[in-house]
């Protein structure tokens, strides 16, 4: 098994060469960090498989990673798109009710209390089905994520300090005016405050056009170790029941690439790739892979 391969047994191997065409596609069906940190060192022929922009353009392909603009690639370096696509995910659990409250603490319950409904308006996500519902009173709920748990260690936060993308989806009924909160807080690993991000109330009017919108925070800054995202909200009528904001698929995403790559993960395929010096692109791909 390659897993089981240590360094010094790779140097004393007597590869046989195979077809490029089976040797990659053996390295498809491989772990992709297999593929880099021991593959990749077995023989010249492995290593060249392993670092062409074919294989992983294929990878890509396979594992449905695209460019929104097809005729944007990647500048000859597919490997690297593959791992920054595989790494981003949203970090927060459960964000669209289907676990009813689980991963949330519940920070203000008034009025009727929290409650989870179907969506009443159909989301640009065929996937957000429900959504969290408030009342009459404040209802605010907590998540607090923890970076290094997540895979994220304080080595790659403070040297790559990476942008953290922050949505939050809320609406109003069309019937009922509602308030919408969120605050955001980077902490450091006492949990101390380094920054926070507190954006003005939302007030969406009576008779409002009942749509969900969007809300993006780019750009945090280094040092962090834990996300604090709250929000929450109420209705502006002091109405009975559950009138009051509806939100769902909260997420938080980091994207490991600010300072080494000049795009936007959040806008791939509006621009070029660029790369820094070859030793730091080789630490950062380093890093980003042992951390997938």
């Amino acid at each position: 098994q390659v897993t089981s391969l240590s360094q010094g047994s790779l140097n004393n191997l007597n590869v046989f060469p195979l077809p490029l065409d089976i040797l990659e596609e053996i390295f498809l069906n491989l772990p992709p960090q297999h593929v880099v940190c021991v593959c990749r060192l077995v023989c010249r022929q492995w290593k060249d498989v392993a670092d062409s922009e074919s294989f992983w353009r294929e990878r890509c392909r396979r594992e449905g990673y695209r460019l929104r603009d097809p005729s944007r690639v990647p500048s000859n370096n597919w490997r690297l798109f593959y791992f920054l696509c595989k790494k981003r995910r949203n970090l927060i659990k459960n964000p669209r009710a289907e676990d009813e409250f689980q991963s949330w603490e519940i920070l203000k319950n008034g009025g009727h209390k929290w409650t989870i409904e179907g969506s009443k308006v159909q989301h640009s996500n065929p996937a957000v089905q429900k959504n969290y519902v408030t009342s009459f009173d404040w209802c605010t709920k907590v998540q607090v994520i923890d970076l290094t748990k997540e895979g994220y260690s304080p080595s790659f936060m403070d040297k790559f300090q990476p942008p953290i993308r922050i949505s939050d989806w809320y609406g109003a009924r069309s019937d009922c005016g509602s308030i919408y909160i969120i605050s955001v807080q980077l902490l450091d690993h006492k949990k101390n405050v380094l920054k926070n991000f507190r954006p003005q109330d939302v007030t969406i009017p009576q008779w409002n056009d009942e749509q969900w919108h969007q809300y993006v925070f780019k750009d945090y800054g280094p040092g962090v170790r834990y996300v604090r995202f709250t929000h929450g909200g109420k209705d502006t009528q002091f109405w009975a029941g559950w009138y009051g904001i509806r939100v769902t698929e909260s997420c938080v995403e980091i994207c490991p690439y600010r300072g080494y790559l000049s795009f936007n993960l959040c806008d791939l395929g509006q621009k070029h790739f660029e790369f820094p010096s070859q030793p730091s692109y080789n630490r950062f791909l380093r890093v980003l892979v042992s951390s997938c």
